[in-house]
């Protein structure tokens, strides 16, 4: 059996196959969509089959990991999601393909939920935001990589489907060697009671810390969804477009740790004001200089370095704010925050553009950034006992 250090780098190896094949998924289906002549109404409505399947299973997480422990729920996740991967190239219908994203977006939030849990339940008090700063900075790394798949085409249609398959089968068996754990017993005590009152009291608890992951999905489904629509209607080409997109997930690799780490040292809260003003101040000039490539780069990246680290801030916060037999239902709060944001990113920037085609896209995302600094810093902090002290 592997060490505790070696059993978190296996998970951390588990989550960057997530985002890499989350990744692929969003740009390599809206290309072969759109290439077997699929509307653009329909495509979209197809990408939001994994974030449903998210939200679908996200309620009936917690039991089975009090009964199974954690090794079986991520190697379940795990499973779903490969198998689900290799399916797509053999039947290339489009309710199937649905079926399948919904299908991987179980699987998804099952090992995510598996590996939150179990991270968040073991890291040291004093380096709680860096050891969750990883899984963000490589769930990131993963999303970032995952579109570069979409070049494979030009092989195979079977091609990237398969060797993302291949590579999420290779991380799973490192799960092998892995010891299983049972929640401790404050992680259970919850279970006795029903499952509103456990949410209702994780949400009265922590409601500001799901503001992060539903922001952070907003932003991602937003940027990767609606922004290349806006950008050739503003004359940019969609091959600069595709360039312009992941310099904010790229840019998010390099602040992450160190803003995990600040975090520990100053304080969630701090962090994430300071945060959404960076990047409110960068949707602002992206929105002043929109016209210009050269900005656009500017500006996303720097987007990227200040508001990438928000889902795994969030989940920081959570784990501060929540005493720790509610922990689980907090991870499973802050996937069921991403998912909403995701949905309705790409739903209200579409509707904002359609009903306010003269003002710039970007003010959707100020705006909802704006209402998160407003309602972080006018929120009433009360720290669980498993809170990291600030200096």
């Amino acid at each position: 059996m592997v060490s505790k250090q070696t059993r978190f780098w296996i998970l951390i190896g588990l989550v960057t196959i997530s985002g890499f094949s989350q990744g692929m998924l969003l740009p390599l289906l809206a290309v072969i969509l759109e290439q077997n002549g699929t509307s653009s109404s329909v495509n979209g409505l197809h990408a939001t089959g994994l974030y449903i399947g998210i939200l679908i299973s996200s309620p009936f997480m917690e039991r089975p990991l009090q009964r199974l422990g954690y090794k079986p729920m991520i190697m379940l996740g795990g499973a779903l999601v490969f198998v689900s991967l290799a399916l797509f190239p053999f039947w290339q219908a489009l309710w199937f393909w649905f079926m399948l994203r919904v299908t991987i977006g179980i699987g998804d939030q099952i090992l995510h939920f598996g590996t939150q849990t179990w991270i968040t339940a073991t890291s040291a008090k004093e380096s709680r935001g860096k050891s969750i700063a990883y899984y963000g900075l490589f769930f990131s790394l993963g999303f970032t990589i995952g579109p570069l798949m979409t070049n494979l085409l030009d092989i195979s249609l079977f091609a990237p489907f398969l060797i993302s398959a291949a590579l999420s089968l290779v991380v799973w068996l490192g799960m092998l060697r892995v010891r299983n754990e049972m929640p401790e017993k404050d992680h259970t005590t919850a279970y006795g009671t029903s499952s509103i009152k456990r949410f209702s009291r994780a949400i009265k608890l922590s409601w500001v810390a799901f503001l992060p992951p539903l922001t952070y999905g907003f932003m991602e489904a937003t940027l990767h969804g609606i922004f290349p629509v806006y950008g050739m209607r503003i004359g940019h080409e969609v091959k600069i477009l595709s360039l312009i997109i992941p310099c904010f997930a790229a840019a998010s690799l390099f602040s992450q740790i160190p803003l995990g780490a600040l975090s520990d040292r100053i304080g969630r809260r701090k962090v994430i004001l300071t945060v959404v003003g960076g990047g409110t101040l960068a949707f602002l000039l992206a929105a002043f200089f929109e016209h210009s490539i050269v900005w656009l780069f500017v500006t996303f990246a720097l987007a990227g370095l200040c508001v990438g680290s928000l889902f795994s801030l969030g989940i920081s916060y959570m784990t501060d704010l929540l005493p720790k037999e509610l922990l689980p239902a907090g991870n499973i709060l802050c996937g069921m925050a991403f998912s909403v944001g995701s949905i309705l990113g790409p739903f209200l920037s579409g509707t904002f553009l359609d009903l306010f085609p003269g003002l710039s896209f970007f003010y959707i995302i100020v705006g909802l950034l704006v209402i998160v600094g407003v309602a972080t810093a006018f929120s009433r902090e009360e720290r669980a006992t498993n809170a990291p002290q600030t200096t």
